[in-house]
C-alpha cells in the first residue's frame, strides 16, 4: 500500500499548497486545479482570458508556496529571441565574452500575451519548452527543474497578433479558459486588494516537488484506460468512427498523438491530487477538453455555423463510451505492484 501512502501525501501536500495560494487568489477552482495537474505531469499552459483575472498573481503565488523562482516576460511585436533566453555579452575591461542568461531561467515562466511577438521568438520559446533547454552561441544551458511554462492569451484584441504556430500551440498541454468570477467572489477579490497584504508561506521545495513528479510518473494506468484515450482523440481525425458522420464537415485536422499522451499523464497527475495512485476514466473525461480544444483545427464551415471546439469534444464525450472502473474491486492488488 506504499504507493497508496504516496499518493495520499501527494493529495495532502498538493493541499496545502492550494490553501495558501487561495490565501491570495479568490475563486478560479478550476484553473488552479489545471495548474497543479501541470505541474505534476510536467507539462506547459496556455491560458485565455480577458486582463485582470488573476493568471499573473496566481502563478507568482504558486511560486512562492514552492520556494521557486518567477519570471513573467511581456511580448511585444519588438522582442527578439535574446530577449527571451539570452545573449552572449562583450565585456570591454576584460576583452571577454560572457553569457547573459534570459527570463526563461525559472521555475514558473509567464509568458504573458504570447501572440504578441513574432514567429522568431515563439519559435525560441519552443525549444525550450520541449527540450528543457537552450542554445546560446553554440553551448546547451539546461533551465531549472521543475520547469513550467503559463502562456497567456488576451481574446479580445487581435490586431498587432501573431497566430501561434501549430507546432508550439501542441507543445501546451492544455488550453485553459478563464472565466468572470461571481458577484460573491468579485466582493472578496475587492476586499483583500484593499486590504492588508497577505504573505504567502513556502510550503515545499522545487525538489520535493521534482520528487512528487517522478512519483506521479509511477502512478498506475489501467490499459483500457489507455483505449479510452485513443478513441477519444482518433474521433477528433475520424468522427465518422465513433458515429458522428456529420462532425466531419467541421474539423480539417484533429488532434495528434501528443494529445493522447498528454491525456494519460494529466489523469494520471489529477489522480494523485484526488488521493489516488491510479487514474480513473472520469480523469480522462474531466481533462478532455482542455487537452483537445487547442489542438482541433476547424474548417469555415464550424465558424459559419457557430461551432466550437468545446461543443465538439463534448459531442465525442457522449459518444465514446467510457471504460468500466477497472480499480474499484483490485485496488490493493495494483497498490502492492
Amino acid at each position: 500500500m506504499e504507493n497508496n501512502r504516496t499518493a495520499a501525501d501527494v493529495s495532502t501536500l498538493m493541499e496545502q499548497v492550494l490553501y495558501e495560494v487561495k490565501r491570495v487568489v479568490v475563486g478560479q477552482d478550476r484553473f488552479l486545479e489545471r495548474v497543479l495537474v501541470a505541474m505534476l505531469a510536467q507539462g506547459h499552459l496556455l491560458v485565455e482570458g480577458v486582463p485582470g483575472l488573476a493568471k499573473t498573481l496566481t502563478v507568482n503565488t504558486l511560486a512562492k508556496t514552492v520556494s521557486g523562482r518567477f519570471k513573467r516576460i511581456q511580448f511585444t511585436p519588438d522582442l527578439v529571441p535574446a530577449d527571451l533566453v539570452g545573449t552572449r555579452v562583450y565585456n570591454q575591461k576584460s576583452g571577454d565574452f560572457s553569457t547573459s542568461l534570459g527570463p526563461v531561467f525559472a521555475n514558473l515562466l509567464l509568458a504573458d500575451e504570447i501572440n504578441r511577438a513574432p514567429a522568431k521568438v515563439q519559435s525560441a520559446l519552443l525549444e525550450v519548452m520541449q527540450e528543457r533547454q537552450v542554445t546560446i552561441a553554440g553551448e546547451t544551458y539546461p533551465v531549472p527543474r521543475p520547469f513550467l511554462v503559463m502562456a497567456t492569451q488576451n481574446p479580445i484584441e487581435t490586431e498587432g497578433t501573431y497566430p501561434l504556430p501549430e507546432a508550439q500551440v501542441d507543445r501546451f498541454m492544455m488550453k485553459v479558459i478563464v472565466g468572470y468570477p461571481s458577484d460573491e467572489e468579485e466582493f472578496v477579490i475587492v476586499q483583500r486588494v484593499t486590504g492588508a497584504p497577505i504573505d504567502v508561506a513556502p510550503v515545499c521545495t522545487t525538489d520535493q516537488l521534482a520528487a512528487l513528479q517522478q512519483e506521479c510518473r509511477k502512478s498506475y494506468v489501467d490499459p483500457a484506460l489507455i483505449g479510452y484515450a485513443v478513441k477519444l482523440v482518433a474521433a477528433t481525425r475520424e468522427p465518422a468512427r465513433c458515429g458522428l458522420p456529420e462532425l466531419a464537415k467541421y474539423i480539417t485536422f484533429g488532434a495528434s498523438p501528443r494529445a493522447t499522451i498528454n491525456l494519460i499523464e494529466g489523469a494520471r497527475a489529477l489522480g494523485f491530487l484526488r488521493g489516488r495512485a491510479y487514474a480513473l476514466p472520469e480523469d480522462v473525461s474531466d481533462l478532455a477538453t482542455d487537452v483537445l480544444r487547442h489542438r482541433l483545427s476547424l474548417s469555415y464551415e464550424a465558424l459559419t455555423d457557430g461551432i466550437g471546439p468545446d461543443a465538439i469534444i463534448q459531442q465525442i464525450l457522449q459518444k465514446v463510451p467510457a471504460p468500466a472502473r477497472p480499480l474499484e474491486h483490485n485496488e490493493p492488488r495494483v497498490a502492492n505492484g
